[in-house]
């Protein structure tokens, strides 16, 4: 049975950078957990965060590819091209 409870999500960090990550859980949660410094290696020392944009829910494997997608693309585009997602 096919998930569509995954969702991608861009954070703008303390030093203006961004950091794009994929999760399960409610996105608002997800934030926190950055935001108290147990989520990605690279936001820890970033701190705080700022939720830019999130897409809607899709599949497991389709996170994951679009995330790839993201990651690869320069910075000015990310927010633009994730945001066709919603």
């Amino acid at each position: 049975m096919k998930q569509n409870n995954w969702k991608v999500y861009i954070l703008k960090c303390s030093d203006a950078t961004f950091y794009c990550g994929v999760t399960n859980k409610p996105i608002n949660e997800r934030v926190e957990v950055h935001n108290n410094g147990k989520g990605a290696k690279y936001t820890r020392a970033r701190l705080p965060v700022e939720l830019l944009a999130v897409s809607n829910e899709m599949s497991k494997s389709e996170a994951y590819k679009l995330e790839y997608k993201i990651k690869k693309l320069p910075r000015n585009r990310k927010i633009e091209y994730l945001n066709q997602f919603n």
